[in-house]
């Protein structure tokens, strides 16, 4: 079911007023409502009833605030890690040079090896959620995964 641009402008600024009392900031807010508002015009099937409807709207800008929250947490740890690695890297007397040859080697992988590398060793999302943005199942990240993993350890060995 489609909705009806009366009842579209009604339900966004119904959806705006919640994701502003989460979030606490205006532009996070509205950031969080245009994600709603693209996956209602992508086509996902809207229940039929309206209370159904704005019911479905309210569970689906909660979950996507909560995926936000979540991923801006693994963002924050593993810059951390990076962080502390870094420091330590350089305490021990490391050089640019070894860090080029990292890059080096993951510019070497394969495309697809890199893109799961990136989304889940670097972004830190879950295989679920890298297999949901490539499109692809989930043993196939796992194992695009680990063999990346590998042929980066090949290539740093060499």
């Amino acid at each position: 079911m489609r909705l009806q641009a009366g009842d579209y402008l009604q339900l966004t600024a119904e959806l705006t007023a919640y994701a502003i009392a989460l979030t606490r900031d205006r532009d996070m807010a509205d950031d969080l409502v245009q994600d709603i508002a693209v996956k209602i015009f992508e086509g996902r099937p809207l229940p039929q009833a309206e209370t159904d409807r704005k019911r479905y709207a309210f569970r689906m800008l909660r979950n996507q605030h909560l995926d936000n929250l979540r991923k801006k947490k693994i963002r924050a740890e593993y810059l951390a890690e990076q962080e502390r690695y870094s420091v330590e890297y350089n305490d021990i007397g490391s050089n640019s040079e070894e860090r080029l040859i990292v890059r080096d080697a993951f510019g070497r992988l394969s495309p697809e090896h890199r893109e799961v590398l990136f989304l889940v060793d670097v972004m830190g999302f879950k295989y679920a959620e890298a297999a949901g943005m490539i499109g692809v199942a989930v043993g196939t990240i796992m194992s695009r995964v680990s063999r990346a993993r590998a042929e980066m350890a090949r290539q740093l060995q060499a």
